[in-house]
C-alpha cells in the first residue's frame, strides 16, 4: 500500500441466531468438556455486524454496540472483539478494526447470538484476508472463542449437523421452510449453570449403541416426519427447567397449541415451536397468555442475501 492516509476496508455481516433442532449430550471428556450431538439451524433473528480495517503497526480493535439487549459487553471481552483479536494475532497481523455491532439477538437465551456475532467477524477477516489460515487453523481459533463459534464459520451460515465439542460441522445441502414460534420468559439463563446442574444431576447419556441418536436422521425427509418424534429432544432441558421453572409452564402451553414439535434451544431459556407455515405460527403466537417479562416472536430459517453482505474496497494486501 502506498504512503500517506491508510486505505480503508469495510464489511458487513449478518449474524444470525441459532436453534438446536434437538441436544444430545454423548460423553464428556477428561478436561471436563461435554460432547454434544445436535442438528444447528440459523434463523432469521439477526444481529448486523460491520467491519472497518485500516493498517495499523499493531492489534487494536474497537467496538460500538447498538440496541437494547441487555447483559451485552461493551468491552474488549465482548466475543466480536475477541474474535478479531484472536484471528489478527493467529495471522501475525497488525491492524486497526473497528466493529460496529446493531444487537437483536437477546443475551444467555440459547441462540447463539455472541457465537454469531464472532463467527460474523472471523468470516469478514477471513474474506479480507483469504490466504493467511487454513480452514483447520480458522477452524481452531473458532473453537477456542467457543463451541458454538465454528459453527458459525460456514459462510454464508446454513444448519449442519455439529458434533463432539463444537468442532465437527456438517452442513445440509437443505433445510426445510418452516414457521418458527420462539418463545422466551424474559430470563437470562447462563450456559456454564446449566451444565454444572446437569452434571449435578447425572442425567442419563445417550451412549454409542444404545439406540438411534440423531445422526441416525440423514435424509430431509426424515427429519420432518421425525420432528415431532422425539428428533426436538434436548438433555439439558431438565436442568435448565430446575434453574428456571417457568420454562416447563411455556413448554407446555406450546405443545398445546397443535405445532410439528417444541423444543428447547441450546441451553435455554429459549423455546420454539415448529408449524408448517409462518402464519400458523403466528395464529399459535395470538392464542399465547404471556406475562412480562416474556416475549414471542415468530420467524423462519435464516435466508442469506448478497445485498445485506458485501465489501467496500478490495482485499487488503498487507
Amino acid at each position: 500500500m502506498g504512503s500517506g492516509e491508510p486505505a480503508l476496508r469495510a464489511l458487513q455481516l449478518r449474524a444470525p441466531a441459532k436453534l438446536n433442532f434437538g441436544l444430545r449430550v454423548v460423553g464428556r471428556r477428561s478436561d471436563g468438556y461435554h460432547e454434544l450431538e445436535s442438528l444447528f439451524v440459523p434463523i432469521a433473528l439477526v444481529d448486523d455486524v460491520r467491519l472497518e480495517l485500516r493498517e495499523a503497526p499493531e492489534v487494536r480493535v474497537r467496538l460500538a454496540l447498538e440496541g437494547d439487549v441487555p447483559d451485552v459487553p461493551t468491552d474488549a471481552t465482548n466475543l466480536a472483539a475477541r474474535a478479531a483479536q484472536a484471528f489478527l494475532k493467529a495471522a501475525g497481523i497488525g491492524a486497526d478494526v473497528a466493529i460496529s455491532l446493531r444487537k437483536r439477538i437477546p443475551a444467555a437465551a440459547g441462540l447463539g447470538g455472541g457465537s454469531s456475532d464472532a463467527g460474523a467477524v472471523l468470516r469478514a477477516l477471513k474474506r479480507l484476508f483469504p490466504a493467511v489460515l487454513s480452514h483447520a487453523e480458522l477452524s481452531a481459533v473458532a473453537l477456542r472463542l467457543g463451541a458454538d463459534v465454528p459453527f458459525f464459520l460456514v459462510d454464508p451460515p446454513r444448519a449442519a449437523w455439529v458434533t463432539g465439542i463444537g468442532e465437527g460441522v456438517e452442513p445440509l445441502e437443505k433445510f426445510p421452510d418452516l414457521g418458527i414460534l420462539l418463545v422466551h420468559p424474559g430470563l437470562p439463563l447462563a450456559t456454564q449453570a446449566v451444565f454444572e446442574a446437569y452434571d449435578r444431576a447425572r442425567c442419563a447419556l445417550t451412549l454409542p449403541g444404545s439406540g438411534p441418536t440423531m445422526r441416525s436422521l440423514s435424509r430431509l425427509r426424515d427429519l420432518v416426519e421425525r420432528i415431532g418424534a422425539g428428533l426436538l429432544a434436548n438433555d439439558l432441558e431438565p436442568a435448565a427447567t430446575r434453574l428456571c421453572p417457568v420454562i416447563a409452564r411455556l413448554k407446555h402451553e406450546l405443545c398445546a397449541s397443535k405445532a410439528l414439535g417444541v423444543g428447547m434451544s441450546g441451553s435455554g431459556p429459549t423455546l420454539f415451536a415448529l408449524f408448517t407455515d409462518g402464519a400458523s405460527a403466528e395464529q399459535a403466537r395470538g392464542r399465547l397468555a404471556l406475562k412480562a417479562p416474556a416475549w414471542a416472536r415468530v420467524t423462519s430459517r435464516f435466508e442469506p442475501s448478497a445485498e445485506a453482505e458485501g465489501t467496500d474496497g478490495a482485499s487488503p494486501n498487507w
